[in-house]
């Protein structure tokens, strides 16, 4: 039982640790977008930037930081006896929890772009989006939506 306690908490941490990152794309729609009448622009792509974006944890960072605890605390245990178990134990939850919120961190960030784009009024605006689509420099495009809920399509 030992041996299963670790592999399950990596498995846990691995599932529920992972964030949604679905809605950062340009072909995903949010369920209270569908339906809804948005505003179509048009524009051309000025600039382009690989960027990474952060997607929150479902679990706010609990479950990468809890997780790797637990994991690090049982691995500590293994080591020494006495008060040497104790410390061992100790440092394994404290290195585990850091090591854990990193791991998550890292898995819920997604590629995505950065585009200037110069819409046919004038005005330049920036769209961040997954990038999950190929575009380039002089590209027409359609910018969907408004505020905060604006998508970039090719035209």
């Amino acid at each position: 039982m030992k041996r299963l306690l670790p592999i399950l908490a990596i498995g846990l941490l691995t599932l529920a640790g992972c964030a949604n990152t679905a809605p950062y794309g340009g072909n995903v729609y949010r369920g209270n977008q569908a339906g809804a009448e948005q505003t179509v622009r048009f524009g051309t792509i000025q600039a382009l930037r690989q960027v990474q974006i952060q997607a929150d944890s479902r679990a706010g960072g609990i479950v990468g930081s809890g997780g790797g605890a637990v994991i690090g605390g049982l691995l500590g245990n293994q080591v020494g006896g006495g008060s040497g178990r104790t410390l061992a134990t100790a440092a394994g939850a404290i290195v585990g929890s850091v090591a854990g919120s990193k791991i998550e961190e890292s898995a819920n960030r997604v590629t995505a772009w950065e585009m200037e784009i110069q819409r046919d009024d004038g005005m330049n605006v920036v769209v961040v989006q997954k990038a999950d689509q190929a575009f380039e420099v002089g590209q027409r495009v359609r910018l969907i939506g408004s505020g905060t809920n604006v998508t970039v399509a090719p035209y």
